[in-house]
């Protein structure tokens, strides 16, 4: 696994590892926050969108980056690459209405000979490089793959407030970002999820409609989407403790 991964991410044979462009899907409206850009509020001293960028840069398997962004945050994104040193090549493109569309825009705006799409959550600030180039060296192999982690709360499906069902949880895994993709394969499900107007929370989901299957990988407890405030505590006590561990070595 470990000369495969090598050669993947360029360590070997550097013809065999495919080329992948990382998009942030930073295009949202932070509704849940108030209405105020979650991305840009401080954490650990540097906005969550920083943080995000700073991972994915270091991930060995990305070659490029595209952010999906709402339009008056163009200019403030790319400020931010260049404050925060991203060596990678980055482009800021305007994001649609929606989460298909502003990926599928950004999709198109990705290098001509990308053959990997990785599908970022710009509020997943704590994801490790080692964790995007997992996935990315998994969907390598099988298309489409994405990090998961088991759920351990027990869920009920219900109709007006009465449970209906109660799910065998040890089949049930929360799924994180990145997510990745063939690039054909992700560009094709997304037209056709927007073409139908299928509502969809993630990417897996706009490739499960066209009969694909998505391969799960490990992911991280700790890498958490912010969406709440309460969020922004728990994000700032994982890097507490990530430092406390890096001291300690």
């Amino acid at each position: 696994m470990k000369k495969l991964l090598g050669r993947l991410l360029g360590k070997g044979v550097s013809t065999v590892r495919p080329t992948c462009t990382a998009i942030l899907a930073a295009a949202g409206s932070s509704q849940r926050m108030g209405g105020e850009n979650k991305l840009l509020l401080p954490l650990d001293g540097m906005p969550v969108l920083a943080h995000t960028l700073r991972a994915v840069d270091a991930a060995q398997s990305v070659d490029e980056i595209v952010i999906a962004a709402r339009e008056e945050d163009l200019l403030t994104y790319a400020e931010l690459c260049k404050t925060y040193g991203i060596r990678k090549p980055v482009k800021v493109v305007v994001g649609g209405a929606t989460r298909q569309e502003s990926v599928l825009r950004a999709a198109l705006e990705a290098r001509a000979d990308a053959k990997l799409l990785a599908v970022q959550d710009g509020a997943r600030p704590l994801v490790t490089p080692e964790l995007f180039d997992a996935v990315v060296l998994r969907a390598a192999v099988c298309a489409a793959a994405a990090p998961a982690v088991p759920v351990h709360d027990t869920i009920k499906l219900a109709r007006d407030r009465r449970v209906t069902e109660t799910p065998d949880r040890s089949m049930l895994f929360a799924v994180q970002t990145p997510q990745v993709f063939d690039a054909g394969l992700l560009k094709a499900a997304l037209q056709s999820a927007l073409t139908e107007h299928a509502a969809l929370t993630d990417d897996c989901s706009a490739v499960e409609r066209l009969g694909k299957a998505v391969y799960l990988t490990d992911g991280d407890e700790e890498n958490i989407k912010i969406t709440t405030p309460l969020d922004l505590i728990v994000a700032e006590a994982i890097l507490r403790r990530r430092e406390e561990r890096e001291a300690e070595k």
